[in-house]
């Protein structure tokens, strides 16, 4: 009996974190981390797991977003879609009547995102491997076919893409080996959310150079002279040879960003993330020319691979930061890689939000093996935030990621999470509601 594409279960799942002030920063002061939660079924009864992730209000958007793909994959051949990812790809992002919602930009793109890594979710757990090591052990020609190379042929042609993971095959092994003892460099934003007080930073910044950080991330942009006091709090507590770079969330205008990255630069500043619109690549440019060598780094809310290719052609950015769940799923993440590579600028993914630690992770391990075959310079962002509701939540140890080894992409959250934060009706949501009516009768 042939296995097909039964059904999509979307769950509109969101977590209080705007009650601790987790996420917070200059642009979202009180986020609640949400997903649009899919689980992909089929016949025989195997899942893959997908999702978009937000920050709550607009989460039923994403919700809608991810149903409306539906029809496009109900009733296909798994096997097929599973030996052809580049055309199911293909599929979903040239439909032509979603398009128009785009094209390739917006919810709906995230949304063909959510579909995409579900489906090489249920690829990685019918091979038996973590997401990573099943794209490692492709062929340079597999990796290529996995790309829509529409727009991206004047800088990164097929041929030039092909030569260039060629030439990353030789130590691949070596390379595995060395990311199963040694793991992942990683840095942390949990210190630095900007609703947290003195006393809160200092205590978290504390136990991450206990942990065995060095690279430390703090949110700034809502008020510039506050930031140069927090920036300079917190580089008197770390020393000189801890990394300290901040993120803007895009609150700057560009001679703004400019001049405010020169009063913090004092303290030694890393890099400064996202510094202005995300959409600005004239912007970009000139900011990055301005401040160095202060870095500039961008990624997490780039809608898709053509202008990731103008950022890094341009020079825009110093660091490519890729969102496993921003564009439309691992194929095009993959194909950002590629261009980074080209450029060589290093990716250091976005994961400041529930799950993308879990997903992302793959990506950059990915990278490492079958591509850059350097983690020098790169760093994947974790945040302690959410994970004990994954099913293979990840594993940080002495400020690396440790190599997932069960099968699949890390999507899959606990079946209780999935009911007890569904929202409205989750009895989470449902406690915090009549909470709220009795302070509100009192």
């Amino acid at each position: 009996m042939t296995e097909k594409f039964s059904h999509f279960e979307v769950s509109d799942v969101r977590f209080p974190t705007s009650r601790s002030l987790d996420g917070s920063d200059a642009m979202n002061p009180d986020p609640d981390y949400s997903a649009a939660y899919l689980a992909l079924r089929t016949s025989t009864g195997e899942s893959g797991y997908g999702f978009v992730f937000t920050i709550g209000r607009g989460n039923e958007v994403a919700v809608a977003a991810i149903r409306a793909v539906e029809h496009l994959v109900y009733g296909l051949d798994v096997d097929e879609v599973l030996s052809d990812m580049g055309g199911f790809w293909r599929r979903l992002t040239h439909d032509s009547q979603l398009r128009w919602l785009g094209p390739e930009k917006g919810v709906m793109h995230m949304g063909i995102g959510a579909v995409v890594n579900a489906v090489w979710d249920l690829y990685a757990k019918r091979q038996g491997q973590p997401l990573w090591k099943v794209l490692a052990d492709f062929s340079p020609i597999e990796i290529v076919e996995l790309i829509d190379f529409r727009y991206l042929t004047d800088v990164l042609p097929p041929e030039e893409a092909l030569d260039l993971l060629a030439r990353a095959s030789s130590g691949k092994r070596e390379r595995e080996q060395q990311l199963l003892s040694e793991g992942y460099p990683a840095y942390t934003t949990s210190p630095g959310w900007l609703g947290y007080s003195d006393d809160k930073v200092l205590g978290l910044v504390s136990r991450a150079l206990a942990d065995g950080f060095t690279h430390i991330k703090l949110k700034v942009g809502a008020d510039i002279d506050d930031d140069v006091r927090r920036v300079k709090l917190v580089r008197e507590a770390v020393g000189p040879d801890i990394k300290l770079s901040v993120d803007a969330n895009q609150r700057w205008d560009v001679d703004d960003a400019i001049a405010n990255v020169g009063r913090l630069s004092q303290f030694g500043l890393h890099w400064v993330e996202e510094p202005t619109s995300p959409d600005d690549i004239l912007g970009h440019v000139a900011i990055s020319r301005a401040v160095a060598p202060v870095q500039v780094a961008t990624g997490e809310h780039v809608a898709n691979r053509v202008m990731f290719k103008q950022l890094l052609a341009s020079r825009a950015i110093d660091v490519c930061q890729i969102d496993a769940c921003r564009v439309a799923g691992v194929n095009e993440n993959v194909a950002i890689i590629l261009l980074a590579a080209k450029f060589g600028v290093p990716v250091c993914p976005h994961a400041g939000g529930v799950g993308l630690c879990e997903i992302v992770q793959h990506l950059s391990m990915f990278d490492f093996v079958a591509v850059s075959g350097s983690t020098d310079g790169r760093w994947i962002e974790f945040v302690d935030h959410l994970h004990e509701h994954f099913v293979d939540p990840v594993r940080v140890v002495n400020a690396r990621y440790l190599a997932p080894t069960g099968p699949g992409a890390g999507a899959e959250l606990r079946p209780e999470a999935v009911k007890d934060f569904g929202f409205p009706g989750g009895p989470v949501w449902q406690n915090l509601s009549e909470a709220a009516d009795e302070r509100g009768r009192n």
